[in-house]
């Protein structure tokens, strides 16, 4: 009997308490709904003002992202005032500094790892780049396969697949390619001085203008880049389209130089590398 007055004893100490807690609970339920309804307004509002300020905008992802944060601020607000007219929120901030210890702890052990999560949130919201652009991030040229928190995978020139931290994007200059459509491509050979120069050069240009690979609505060039010890570099420059295999367009358009060389009796000394930008 005694065990059944101590639990009966103790229901209805929680049913008082219950009791007088439950106007307080149906006022804050009655607070965050307010904010929850005023913060659903507020974004939808903010939308159509932009829309209306900016009528040709396409950045129409980053405003969405930058209105769900502001939507989220107006909760975490409606949150503490509705915690605090109920009394919890003394509660609430000793439970937030236990888990601020926590956190500490955690963030100087994860930081890289807490980096590249935030850096991947970023990364969503500027949207410098999306999935099949052509970027160089880090010396590593590629497209973009996927963007994830953590890394961004890329499928190298050369087919590998690289995963690179997203906090690398963040901490160096990276190019994106496709936003500007086209990508220019710089050809060097070298000739010796004993052969005729503006021949080769004008040999060059003429290959790299009926060149089907390179975009002729922009006119290539051939410049005489420098000499060194009687051997002139002549470079080439012209615009590949946008979503073509570097590799391919690279060895195409070096074949097609060497072979009209040779066919216009001019010698090379060594082809060099060549490069992107």
């Amino acid at each position: 009997m005694d065990y059944i007055s101590v639990v009966t004893a103790v229901l209805q100490r929680w049913y008082l308490k219950f009791a007088q807690f439950t106007p307080k609970l149906i006022i804050g339920i009655l607070i965050f709904s307010f904010f929850l309804m005023a913060s659903t307004f507020l974004s939808k509002v903010s939308v159509k003002i932009f829309n209306r300020l900016f009528p040709k905008s396409r950045k129409l992802d980053t405003v969405a992202s930058l209105v769900g944060v502001f939507k989220f601020l107006i909760l975490l607000f409606g949150t503490f005032v509705t915690l605090e007219v109920m009394g919890l929120s003394s509660f609430f901030l000793k439970l937030l500094g236990s888990l601020g210890v926590a956190g500490i702890i955690a963030g100087v052990a994860l930081k890289d790892l807490v980096s590249s999560m935030f850096s991947g949130i970023l990364v969503g919201i500027d949207k410098s780049f999306k999935v099949g652009d052509v970027v160089q991030i880090s010396n590593v040229s590629g497209t973009v396969d996927e963007i994830g928190f953590l890394t961004t995978k890329i499928i190298a020139d050369d087919g590998k697949k690289v995963y690179l931290p997203n906090q690398l994007i963040f901490n160096s200059p990276f190019i994106n390619f496709s936003a500007s459509g086209d990508r220019k491509l710089f050809i060097d050979i070298e000739i010796p001085n004993t052969q005729d120069l503006e021949k080769a050069k004008t040999v060059m240009l003429d290959e790299l203008k009926n060149f089907e690979l390179a975009d002729q609505s922009k006119t290539p060039q051939v410049i005489l880049l420098k000499q060194n010890l009687g051997i002139f570099t002549i470079e080439g420059q012209f615009w590949m389209h946008s979503g073509l295999n570097i590799q391919v367009t690279r060895s195409e358009a070096l074949l097609r130089i060497k072979q009209r060389l040779d066919k216009e009796n001019i010698s090379m000394v060594n082809p060099l590398d060549t490069r992107t930008s």
